[in-house]
């Protein structure tokens, strides 16, 4: 279906999605990785991710300590204290404290603790009143060298970054073991549409897309322009900055 192209707003960025789908995702997000976890064979969690840094335990253990952040607003405070307080770009300092708090952890306490904290960090972000929601968060990253920066709401981290955020590292984990990732229609299918709709929006110009897979679907903007068909995992891994991206598939998303 061709769509009208989508006009940019001004001010800090919100949350499209409705809220009771995002905060959905949200939980489903949080499972799904646990459950990802408990399939792991030992030398899985060695297993070097795309980020060159983090094997697959340190990635888990900078999840676990993302989704206590989101879990407890004590623990929110007292992440980004440390992480200013540490120096240089804030979010590579918070990631940082978040994987170097738990990657001394077995697997097995990885898991169990993914399992815990998971659920706590879904019902943390649900509980996120609509005051603290609206407020701006001034600058941060759209792509992770933070040379482009934008103004976000709170809103906009709870509601759709946090659950991109691990259901990437998901993707990560499924590619450095060389296992499928688990893809659903109505929980990937829909975080999938929702970055499709923000993509189309940021950049504002007329194209069509195809994604294949579960996770696809196809849509078309204006009249005329580029037209691109992919798989829909692998578009989202171009617009986070895990692989190059040409034309309109240059441009950012925050994950």
């Amino acid at each position: 279906m061709t769509t009208a192209i989508p006009v940019r707003t001004d001010g800090p960025r919100k949350p499209v999605l409705d809220r009771s789908l995002a905060m959905r995702l949200a939980a489903t997000e949080y499972d799904r990785f646990t459950e990802q976890l408990r399939r792991l064979e030992p030398a899985d969690w060695k297993a070097q991710t795309v980020c060159s840094a983090w094997d697959v335990q340190a990635m888990v253990a900078h999840v676990i300590g993302m989704a206590e952040m989101s879990a407890s607003v004590p623990e929110t405070v007292r992440q980004m204290r440390a992480a200013k307080k540490a120096g240089g770009l804030f979010l590579d300092a918070l990631t940082d404290l978040q994987m170097r708090k738990h990657v001394h952890r077995t697997p097995a306490e990885l898991v169990a603790l993914s399992a815990k904290v998971g659920p706590k960090a879904a019902r943390g972000r649900r509980r996120t009143p609509g005051f603290v929601r609206n407020r701006s968060m001034g600058q941060q990253p759209v792509e992770s060298t933070g040379t482009v920066t934008e103004a976000w709401t709170m809103g906009f981290l709870t509601d759709v970054v946090l659950t991109r955020d691990t259901w990437m590292h998901r993707s990560d984990i499924a590619l450095a073991v060389g296992r499928d990732m688990k893809l659903t229609a109505d929980h990937d299918g829909a975080i999938v549409a929702d970055i499709v709709a923000e993509w189309a929006q940021r950049h504002g110009q007329p194209c069509s897309l195809t994604l294949t897979g579960r996770a696809g679907g196809s849509w078309s903007w204006g009249t005329g322009g580029p037209s691109y068909e992919l798989d829909a995992v692998e578009f989202c891994r171009i617009l986070c900055g895990r692989a190059p991206g040409e034309g309109l598939l240059a441009t950012p998303v925050p994950f």
